[in-house]
């Protein structure tokens, strides 16, 4: 039998089926910042929130106004996993007090990046959420091969740039596939 090395998908994105019923993940798109034997963790990427980082900020500093470009950055539900906790994606090359390097793309959790974006001095492109999505060892794996999501190359102008409720189709279009055109039905000849 052939040893065959396993297919990890950091910096991929998952693309749910439309099949797949759990409510956090429904109809998401998720940015994987890592997936390895341990397990995998990533960023739903098309769920806003409902808040805004000007309401954010109104508790991590209440003394100050946050400017009103705030109003217009939305905080994204980034999963089910420590919803209390914030979690920002940004392009590589400016670190923060916590900022793990992930290649092209960071992830800083710290309260400084925030308000840096808010004092126009942060990454000129970012992604905040609130919570993560996680996997245990092999968790991700399994959903795999049930065919619950799809993967492909994690694409930045899909992450930064593309309105949040187009996002899962644009990432979908990456690989060729219209979502609306697929079924969960399986047929017999």
């Amino acid at each position: 039998m052939k040893n065959v090395k396993p297919t990890y998908l950091k910096h991929h994105f998952l693309i749910a089926m439309p099949h797949l019923a759990d409510p956090n993940f429904a109809h998401s798109l998720v940015y994987l910042v890592d997936h390895d034997e341990q397990g995998a963790m990533g960023l739903v990427i098309n769920r806003p929130h409902g808040l805004n980082l000007a309401d954010v900020l109104e508790q991590l500093r209440p003394e100050i106004e946050p400017p009103d470009r705030c109003q217009h950055m939305a905080i994204f539900t980034g999963g089910p996993v420590h919803t209390d906790r914030g979690f920002v994606l940004h392009p590589s090359g400016r670190s923060f007090q916590a900022t793990l390097e992930l290649g092209e793309l960071a992830l800083s959790t710290s309260q400084d990046v925030l308000f840096a974006i808010a004092d126009g001095d942060g990454p000129e492109r970012s992604l905040i959420t609130l919570g993560y999505a996680g996997w245990g060892a092999g968790q991700l794996d399994g959903e795999l091969a049930e065919n619950a999501w799809l993967t492909c190359p994690a694409d930045a102008d899909i992450l930064f740039d593309v309105p949040s409720e187009h996002r899962l189709e644009a990432a979908a279009s990456l690989l060729g596939i219209n979502l609306n055109l697929l079924t969960s039905q399986a047929g017999h000849a």
